[in-house]
């Protein structure tokens, strides 16, 4: 991987200069160092560490000749650095973000400017399918009166094909949250399909789904595999996104719940419940550690539970519940290793041990890391 121009401007790529080969020992080692006491499963790396981000953003910017460029901020800032390739995005979306670049003139799309708050097109924001290679575009925009949209679509979709739907969604807040609550589809169903572990997934806008799909498949399998289902268990599936793992465990379950609490995300997953035919998992729309609470106050039981919250970790709500319900399983998927290991240690001082720790490589050329670990309760050991 050659250096790139950029890298220490934007911060996103904090290994750039590392052979992939020291990027994974060096994160197996971090791992390590958190778990002290354990015998970690050996990292699982990528065999090939490039273009893997299937979604990518771009902003906009005008230059000191009144010339649009698209790139990403600089790191703690709101500065817009110019940016025409990257290593790790997927290469298709980088040339749709070139031609919308290179269309925005002709088309009357001024570039959004934060101070000012004029403009009209604030971000790009694209999603691809792996298998199904189909493709996403999302214009953020500050105003749905888009006079030229039939003409841009038109020549957007001749120049690329492969782009199945496109959305227009509305930001006008000062923020540096990317998408805003309203949208249109201009093109299209609004979402696209992908294939994940056999199972087959509707994605929206604004849905939560890995950003790399090769090694999303590798961690969710074995992520399944040290559940070690037989078919006979009911299973929880908490800050389930569009019930992902979910529906991919309920191949081997009994009954599956997912919980979580976006709204938007929960509709995707009951639509991949139907899509996908299966009718022993139900969603339910709730905060996860408001359900924990509830489901242990009613004594409601699960032999397994998967949980899989943001970075920051869960919460000593959710835990104590959980606890509670005493599950035989619990199997932790995390992209913070240091607040899952806070988690766990609450789970090791209320009955339970662990059982397996597998780092996988979600990440390439950052420094993020994620872990799954699996707890059984102790006195459910064989």
């Amino acid at each position: 991987m050659e250096k790139c121009k950029i890298a220490k401007l934007c911060g996103g790529c904090q290994l750039q200069g590392q052979s992939y080969e020291q990027q994974v020992k060096d994160k197996q080692e971090y791992l390590q160092k958190l778990w002290p006491n354990q015998r970690l499963q050996p990292f699982l790396a990528m065999e090939d560490p490039y273009h893997y981000r299937h979604k990518v953003y771009a902003a906009f910017a005008m230059d000191k000749k009144k010339q649009t460029y698209s790139g990403i901020f600089q790191a703690n800032s709101h500065k817009v650095i110019a940016k025409d390739c990257c290593d790790i995005e997927e290469m298709q979306l980088q040339q749709i973000v070139q031609t919308i670049t290179k269309m925005m003139k002709k088309y009357r799309m001024m570039p959004y400017d934060e101070d000012k708050e004029t403009g009209f097109l604030r971000y790009v924001y694209l999603r691809k399918g792996y298998v199904s290679q189909e493709v996403m575009v999302v214009l953020v925009v500050s105003s749905f009166v888009f006079p030229a949209k039939n003409a841009f679509i038109d020549e957007l979709l001749e120049k690329h094909p492969c782009i199945s739907t496109i959305v227009l969604n509305l930001n006008r807040r000062h923020t540096s949250i990317v998408l805003g609550e309203k949208e249109k589809v201009i093109y299209g169903s609004g979402h696209i399909q992908d294939t994940l572990c056999g199972c087959h997934f509707q994605i929206s806008s604004r849905s939560f789904y890995q950003v790399n799909p090769r090694q999303t498949e590798v961690l969710y399998q074995k992520a399944i595999e040290m559940a070690n289902l037989t078919g006979k268990e009911t299973v929880l599936d908490t800050y389930c996104g569009i019930g992902t793992i979910g529906l991919i465990a309920s191949k081997q379950a009994k009954e599956v719940i997912g919980v979580e609490l976006n709204q938007e995300a929960i509709k995707d997953a009951i639509r991949n419940a139907k899509i996908n035919h299966r009718k022993n998992i139900r969603f339910i729309a709730k905060d996860a550690s408001v359900y924990m609470q509830e489901a242990a106050e009613h004594q409601v039981t699960f032999d397994v539970v998967f949980m899989d919250p943001p970075r920051t970790g869960s919460t000593v709500e959710f835990l104590s519940s959980l606890v509670k319900m005493a599950p035989k399983r619990v199997v932790y998927i995390s992209c913070g290793p240091d607040t899952q290991v806070r988690d766990v240690k609450y789970l090791l001082k209320h009955g339970y041990v662990i059982q397996k720790i597998q780092g996988v490589d979600m990440f390439p050329f950052t420094r993020h890391v994620e872990c799954v670990a699996v707890l059984s309760l102790e006195n459910t050991i064989q």
